[in-house]
């Protein structure tokens, strides 16, 4: 039996509904970081909580691979070793969490964090529009956060991508918070969700998440990844960021919404 012998019996939509979340991680690796939220919301939709993770998980790691290749810039390595034992904690809590708790309370937890990184990209979107409509305003540019917030964000950061597979708003908030140059910030992002992303495959066996379904459908999905993000490489310029950022937010209360109330 082949590969498509194996994929799970779903109707049209709800296909259309996983292309739409394969392309759509594709555009969050190469143009806005944190707009995966929007598949986690569309796969979690379509698949049992749990094996709608891992689904998502592969796919990313594609989308990984492709924005390294892309971007190929060097990151922070410092900011990148100071998160590693803040973030490794929250992923073995997420795996924990996972472990405890049944596929219906995995589901709506998905649409909690949702809608808390929805308010984070709310607060770092104010943050930013503040800083830039203040020039003469120096003070909060004077010192990067401390150490303790970084532990903080990469713990939380560990656990929704563990969760959630939906840690980018969280870390992009924080390394907006270091002040890092476009390029740097891109890069140090690329690195980071690549070995996070590498660092839970482990977690998601362990834990039995992946089944041949769940191979048969992610290589079904794969290029849309591809697609997605050679189409947020080439658009990314030219759309205005703030009018994207609001469909995407708009899009994941959405999904954190309907996977809440379903």
């Amino acid at each position: 039996m082949g590969p498509l012998g194996l994929l799970p019996e779903l109707g049209a939509a709800s296909w259309v509904l996983l292309g739409l979340g394969a392309a759509i991680v594709g555009v969050s690796k190469t143009a806005l970081p944190g707009a995966a939220t929007v598949a986690v919301g569309l796969f979690a939709l379509v698949l049992p909580a749990k094996e709608s993770t891992a689904a998502l998980l592969l796919l990313l790691l594609v989308g990984d691979a492709m924005a390294l290749w892309v971007y190929r810039r060097s990151p922070d390595v410092a900011v990148l070793l100071r998160l590693i034992p803040s973030v490794l904690l929250g992923i073995g809590l997420g795996a924990l969490f996972f472990w405890l708790v049944d596929g219906v309370t995995v589901q709506r937890s998905i649409g909690v964090v949702l809608l808390l990184l929805a308010i984070l990209s709310v607060l770092q979107r104010r943050t930013a529009r503040r800083r830039s409509d203040s020039p003469e305003e120096e003070a909060p540019l004077d010192h990067a956060p401390s150490r303790l917030v970084g532990a903080g964000y990469g713990s939380l950061g560990g656990f929704t991508t563990m969760v959630a597979n939906a840690g980018g708003p969280v870390m992009s908030l924080y390394f907006l918070s270091m002040r890092m140059p476009v390029v740097t910030f891109l890069g140090t992002a690329a690195w980071f969700f690549a070995v996070v992303n590498l660092i839970k495959l482990p977690f998601s066996l362990g834990l039995g998440l992946v089944s041949s379904a769940t191979l048969a459908t992610d290589l079904v999905l794969a290029p849309l990844v591809l697609i997605g993000g050679g189409f947020g490489a080439a658009i990314a310029p030219r759309i205005p960021q703030r009018v994207f950022d609001g469909i995407v937010l708009a899009l994941t209360v959405f999904s954190a919404l309907a996977l809440i109330l379903r």
